[in-house]
């Protein structure tokens, strides 16, 4: 990392790398601490109608073609949800296409929790929900200076963490109601980056995605290799129910960028002093340079 900082600095007017965008994650890292300053995101909640206006203000902000996908969820509980994927894309007129993905909304309950005192409370969400938004509004700004080299779509999904262990149906849910309503789009790759603001991150190859993309998976590690980042191993993690299941479903090449290893998943302390600005900087440096390798 220090020897591209060098090269960077060498070259401050192109703010790229061997032709590609440099991904600035102390930028990024603000985006983070931004969404947790409005509160947890819980479908339903003021915050999560704030968080939504945050994202489309920014997006909007970032020269994005913008556009909402409202849905209702009905939860195996007989609850309805109302939920509101945000889509922001750029080079439109390109036909090749990838789909970067991440969920802005929050959990409602801390059921990992230590203390049986907070099980019920919403959780802050730094890293499980910020964190890959953070990436994606920073590569948004990024491609407004920027034009990728092929059609990039950004998907901030709804509804992936509201349900309870043991009941599958109740997750995911922005990203099933996004993947069974394609249309005809068909991106190449859709690449779902969760939980990838850890500050002591190491990414593996999650379970169902090298099943599926396996050469995707390999394109990435590639890509971290030769940008000599190493919080991305070769190492097999377990398969996951997370948002690039819907797409592998659809027959879509779909990988999932995540690491589980994360002792305050769905805990009270999963806030912004457990991420770091290098991690959201190693996961869009390689994310960019896979895209501008499409060129």
């Amino acid at each position: 990392m220090l020897f591209l900082i060098f090269i960077l600095s060498a070259l401050p007017s192109c703010g790229k790398i061997g032709g590609v965008p440099v991904f600035d994650g102390a930028d990024a890292y603000k985006y983070l601490v931004e969404q947790c300053e409005i509160g947890p995101r819980v479908p339903g909640s003021p915050e999560h109608a704030k968080v939504q206006r945050y994202i489309v203000d920014r997006l909007n902000e970032f020269g994005a073609n913008v556009s909402l996908q409202p849905f209702d969820a009905v939860l195996t509980t007989g609850d309805t949800l109302h939920l509101v994927n945000i889509i922001g894309n750029y080079n439109l007129k390109a036909k090749k296409r990838i789909l970067i993905g991440a969920h802005y909304d929050t959990r409602p309950r801390a059921d990992r929790d230590p203390n049986p005192a907070n099980r019920n409370k919403p959780i802050p969400g730094a890293n499980d929900g910020a964190s890959g938004v953070a990436v994606m509004l920073e590569m948004a700004k990024i491609f407004k200076e920027h034009k990728p080299p092929v059609g990039v779509d950004i998907l901030f999904i709804d509804g992936e963490d509201y349900g309870v262990d043991g009941v599958p149906q109740d997750y995911i849910l922005g990203s099933k109601y996004f993947a069974s309503h394609l249309k005809g789009y068909k991106p190449f790759v859709v690449i779902i980056l969760d939980m990838i603001g850890d500050a002591d991150l190491s990414i593996g190859v999650e379970g169902l995605s090298s099943a599926a993309s396996p050469r995707v998976c390999r394109e990435i590690l590639d890509i971290a290799k030769g940008l000599d980042i190493k919080s991305f191993t070769d190492k097999p993690t377990p398969s996951l129910i997370d948002d690039h299941l819907p797409f592998i479903q659809a027959g879509l090449n779909a990988v999932d960028l995540i690491d589980f290893d994360y002792p305050y998943w769905h805990t009270m302390q999963d806030t912004p002093d457990k991420c770091s600005p290098q991690s959201l900087e190693d996961v869009g440096n390689v994310v960019l340079h896979f895209i501008w390798s499409k060129r």
